[in-house]
């Protein structure tokens, strides 16, 4: 750097460091070597033309500052504010920017391949002719930027907050092949407003976007039950629905007891077949109170109960009836019938969709 008057001068105040900077424009040296800015307040500074590559900007304040021209490269701006910030013609390429506030920070013509934007806040920041190759966006808030003419490739959107909110101001370069999105309509209203055209918009949908998503099950029900516990299994597998069934799914030599808590922990919920045989298995009670027990460490709804005959409306055993209590129990009494039993099916796929937040609660509790 030039010396490390200058230095001194812009730690202490950036107002006379601003007044320096224009006096001495025509003579005035760029900084060339690391330098360790964290936690200074550099707000409205005038930092344009620096070579700060692998600077130390952690928490810095740089809120109203002007970045244009200048090396950020390797840096690290972990939790920087740069709200407000204008970076034109700059690098930011390998720059960590972590949890960064860059709400309303203007980038332009700025090369940022394999930036750190994990957990940042870019809501209603300025995107235009930016790099955003390789880009870690995992958990970014885009919540009402706009976009110009950015070239996207090799990230991952899935988790990016705000994706359907993005304002397109010009159409951008997406290699879609390269890109991970959301299985939702914000990755169709993300690329329609990039300008791509939408028979390339059907062709990845076609090509990228996965089915209908369901949770995975254990198949909790009574030996007695299982011509009706086999049927089911086959049909829920058939639609590309992940279950794990005792009878094919235990091994020879495993521990029973073992297998199946481990099975319960893995599988997303416990579908419960209930009838008279269940209600009476001490099997089946011990598999219903480890999936309390998982919906209790989770705070999300596990048991998924379905009812083969009427004996959980009427029976004193006390898990069944606190389930008759509080949970909706599906409608299967009638499965012999193929129409009635295709009914019944038809809305537990309906139910079991991965996409569906809301728990399994379409009725009063205990009611079909």
């Amino acid at each position: 750097m030039a010396n490390q008057e200058e230095v001194d001068l812009l730690k202490q105040s950036v107002e006379q460091w601003n007044k320096w900077r224009k006096r001495n424009q025509a003579q005035f040296d760029p900084m060339d070597v690391n330098l360790n800015l964290s936690h200074v307040d550099l707000s409205h500074a005038d930092l344009s033309n620096l070579n700060l590559s692998e600077a130390i900007l952690s928490k810095a304040d740089l809120s109203n500052t002007i970045l244009d021209d200048v090396d950020l490269s390797d840096s690290d701006l972990s939790e920087a504010d740069l709200s407000r910030a204008q970076v034109s013609r700059s690098l930011l390429r390998q720059t960590n920017l972590n949890r960064a506030n860059l709400i309303e920070t203007a980038l332009m013509l700025t090369d940022m391949i394999g930036t750190d934007l994990s957990w940042a806040n870019l809501s209603n920041a300025y995107l235009a002719t930016v790099n955003l190759t390789a880009v870690n966006l995992s958990h970014a808030n885009l919540s009402g930027a706009k976009l110009r003419g950015a070239t996207i490739a090799e990230v991952d959107l899935r988790s990016v907050k705000g994706l359907a909110e993005i304002m397109h101001e010009q159409p951008s370069v997406v290699q879609l092949h390269t890109v991970q999105f959301p299985q939702d309509g914000s990755a169709l209203h993300f690329l329609r407003g990039t300008g791509i055209p939408d028979e390339y918009i059907d062709i990845w949908r076609t090509t990228m976007m996965h089915p209908v998503q369901y949770h995975s099950l254990f198949i909790s029900y009574s030996s007695k039950d299982e011509t009706f516990a086999r049927r089911l299994h086959a049909d829920l597998q058939a639609k590309g629905i992940r279950c794990w069934f005792a009878p094919e799914d235990l091994k020879t030599g495993t521990k029973f007891r073992q297998r199946i808590d481990e099975a319960i922990h893995l599988q997303d919920k416990l579908l419960l077949l209930l009838s008279e045989h269940s209600i009476a298995s001490a099997w089946v009670e011990n598999e219903v109170e480890a999936a309390l027990e998982k919906e209790d460490r989770q705070q999300r709804e596990v048991l998924f109960p379905v009812r083969l005959d009427e004996s959980v409306m009427y029976t004193s055993q006390a898990w069944a009836a606190k389930l008759r209590r509080t949970y909706h129990i599906g409608d299967f009494t009638t499965w012999t019938n193929p129409q009635a039993y295709q009914q019944a099916f038809e809305r537990l796929l309906r139910d079991l969709k991965a996409e569906n937040r809301k728990e399994d609660t379409h009725g009063e509790p205990g009611t079909p």
